[in-house]
Order: structure tokens, then sequence, then C-alpha cells
């Protein structure tokens, strides 16, 4: 029996079945299994003229999710997706059997993630040998929007509409802290609205026109930071798994919305935050149930309506969106 070790061929070949296997597994399972393309990212997330730095350092091979221009030879495994690659990969894979010492790949860092310039068969070889982490010359660039290594062709496009809006609202410089995250396209254009309707309140209250500025703080402030206070003291997150803040800010927005219409009246935010917590998070059937018993009964609205004789008349400004 032949005990000696398998040659660079038969190991780029026994990738190039995994590769095959794991396209089909994506196409069952709906997960993008392809690198991204750094000209489509830098475009979608408008990333021109934000060079911050080079420098060498030691990389985590699976924090590379994307190409400059080989995007579609190599899997997101960087496993080899065409057999034309194979002369260049076993020369790198005899090379590093042999000990001879590599050139530092290169490579673009934005946020968490990294993208090869230089060096996609090294990283394919090397991954394929189980080694986790390569010397590189990385050239980090800045992004307004932050990026993690779930950066996938879906929350690529919601990352770009993220980075518009920071564009168009300045948001990120009025307020440096904030972190306005979505996993659903559209978001960011409703918070657009909702900023347009806090500067028209504004504005009919003090009776004079207001800078886009001002009512882009004016909203972050007033609007956005006090819900999403409320959600993080009473904890309504843990029970949305793989949300985020912003969007249960939206959903608690949407449902005093519908609130509002089905009670004729304006409702407290911290009411329809709980009204919501207790409705959504449910399994199907209690949620079926419930809304069968609201078909039924209507809405409890004396229990979800402000009612507070302290407070002002006046229609708070959250329960308009």
């Amino acid at each position: 029996m032949d005990t000696s070790d398998p040659t660079p061929q038969k190991v780029f070949y026994d990738a190039r079945r995994r590769a095959f296997w794991q396209t089909l597994l994506s196409l069952v399972s709906q997960r993008p299994d392809r690198l991204l393309s750094w000209d489509q990212v830098k475009e979608t997330l408008r990333l021109h003229g934000k060079t911050i730095h080079r420098q060498i350092e030691t990389v985590p091979l699976d924090r590379i999710v994307g190409s400059v221009g080989r995007y579609n030879d190599f899997d997101r495994a960087f496993l080899p997706r065409h057999d034309n690659l194979e002369p260049r990969w076993s020369s790198v894979a005899r090379a590093h059997e042999s000990g001879i010492q590599l050139p530092p790949i290169n490579l673009y860092r934005v946020g968490e993630v990294y993208f090869v310039v230089d060096g996609h068969h090294r990283v394919s070889v090397a991954r394929s040998q189980g080694i986790r982490y390569l010397d590189a010359r990385v050239t980090e660039i800045e992004s307004d929007v932050p990026i993690d290594v779930d950066l996938d062709a879906h929350n690529l496009a919601i990352k770009g509409e993220y980075a518009r809006f920071l564009q168009q609202t300045q948001l990120h410089e009025l307020r440096p802290d904030q972190r306005l995250e979505t996993s659903a396209a559209g978001g960011y254009q409703r918070i657009l609205e909702q900023i347009a309707m806090h500067s028209c309140l504004i504005e009919a209250r003090r009776g004079h026109p207001i800078s886009q500025t001002e009512a882009v703080a004016a909203w972050y402030d007033e609007v956005y930071l006090p819900i999403v206070d409320m959600i993080r003291e009473q904890g309504i997150l843990t029970g949305f798994p793989q949300r985020t803040e912003t969007d249960l800010y939206l959903w608690i927005v949407a449902h005093q919305e519908y609130l509002h219409d089905q009670c004729g009246t304006a409702i407290n935010t911290e009411r329809a935050a709980e009204h919501y917590a207790e409705r959504y998070p449910r399994r199907m059937i209690q949620r079926a149930a419930q809304a069968a018993k609201e078909l039924v009964t209507g809405l409890d609205c004396d229990l979800l309506a402000e009612n507070d004789e302290n407070e002002s008349t006046e229609p708070h400004p959250q329960s308009q969106y």
C-alpha cells in the first residue's frame, strides 16, 4: 500500500472537489459562498480616497472575505473553483513543502475584514494545509460604517444604504458614537422620512426653519436615543435574536403607528414597545391566539393610551411616526 504523502496535484483536486460540494451546499442553503469583489465593495461603501496607512501584520485567514480581481477563482473558504489554477497552486504548495520562505501577501483591510490584492494562491494553499495566519502587507481603508466577518452580498447592499445615509446626514460627524445598523433593506429611507417629519414639528413649534444638521441631531437625541435607551433598559432585544437596536426601533415606531390607527389616539412609546414585545417574540400558536383575541375583543386602547394628567396634551412627536 502506498503510504507516501499526497502530491500537490492530488491535494489540489481534493480541494476542487470540496469546492464543488460547497457550491452545491450553498445553493441548497441559499447562503452565499462567493468572495466579494473589492471594486463593488469600494463603490457600494463609498471608500474612495480613504486610505489610512500601510503596515506589515499577521492576519487571520478566516477574515479574508474578498478579492481584487480574482473573486471568481476561489470560494469563500478559498477553495479553488477552476482546474486551470492547478499549475500555480501546486507550485506554491511545493514551495511550502520545501520550506521556501514566500513573501508576505498584499491585502486591503476594511473594518474587521480583508481583501486579497496579491497572494490568492498562497492563501488557498495555506488554508488547505490548516494554516490559520499569514504575514501580510496591509493597506487599511477607512469606512464610515462598521464592517465585520458577516459581510456578504446580501448585507453589503444594506451597508451601502447606511453609507449613503451617513453621507447625506453626516450623523457620524454629529454623533460619533452612533451605530444605526439594520438587518433589512429600506430602513434608512424610513429614518430619513422621520427626520424630515421631526424637523417639521420643530419648525412649527419654533416658528422658523432649522438647518438639516440641527434636524438630524434633534431627531437622534429626542426621538431615537430615548427609544433605544428604553430597549436597553427593558432588555427587549433579547427576544429578537439576530436583530439590532435600530431594527427594533423601527418596528416599535411602526407598531406605534398601528396602535394609533386602531385606537384613534396617541399611544405612549413605552407602552407601544411593551405591547410589541409581549406580542411578537411568542411562539406562532401564541401569536395566533393573541391576534384572534384582538379581532374578537378589540385592543384595550384605554390601557395603551397615554393619559397621564401631568403630561402635556400636545401629541408626543414620536407618535407622529
